[in-house]
């Protein structure tokens, strides 16, 4: 028997929120105009001025089994920052970073894997203008935790800005070459897998 339900992963683009409905002028996913099925919805959110990988389902149990079960999933994110990051900074980032959260609460995060890399070879163009003038690293962020902001906040607390953020995985689900604002469906049996989450439910 066919599951009623049906999985997608999208690369979401630059200057889009990941939603279908707002109350605000902004890019939606269904101006895309992908013919995404009744009841789709984003899961782990990504924010208006990040791009990459986005998981939308019509199962509304996805999220609960990703991001709020007892097991915690890595997402690993791609991040541009200004000036050259210094040992110092990166350990700093591993082991964890004050930042202000919502509420006006202080919160530590917990150890990630954090290191700098070269250029990353990217299939989709760049909203950021990069020169030879303005010193910059790439560096390469897992984490399993997802605080609001939390990447771009951990950056901040290291004295440091962030130019661009894209995310490139969840656990073994990678965006492997998909386009800026290209979707692709998966079947439910290799979305489980890569996730690394119950199946079947």
């Amino acid at each position: 028997m066919s599951s009623p339900h049906r999985y997608f992963i999208l690369n979401k683009p630059y200057n889009m929120v990941s939603q279908f409905v707002s109350s605000h002028a902004v890019n939606l996913l269904g101006d895309m105009g992908f013919p995404f099925p009744e009841g789709i919805h984003a899961i782990g959110r990504l924010d208006n001025l990040s791009e990459g990988l986005l998981l939308l389902t019509t199962n509304k149990k996805i999220t609960r089994l990703l991001f709020e079960g007892a097991i915690p999933h890595k997402r690993t994110y791609l991040v541009l920052v200004n000036n050259a990051v210094t040992e110092e900074r990166l350990q700093q980032l591993r082991n964890g970073v004050r930042f202000r959260i919502r509420g006006g609460e202080y919160y530590t995060s917990i150890p990630c894997e954090a290191e700098i890399i070269d250029n990353p070879s990217l299939s989709f163009a760049s909203p950021y203008i990069m020169t030879d003038k303005i010193p910059y690293t790439w560096l390469r962020i897992t984490l399993t935790e997802g605080k609001f902001h939390q990447v771009r906040k951990m950056i901040a607390a290291t004295g440091h800005k962030t130019k661009r953020l894209i995310r490139i995985s969840i656990e073994d689900l990678q965006l492997n070459g998909l386009a800026a604002g290209e979707v692709r469906e998966l079947e439910e049996a290799d979305f489980f897998e890569k996730l690394k989450i119950s199946y079947p439910l």
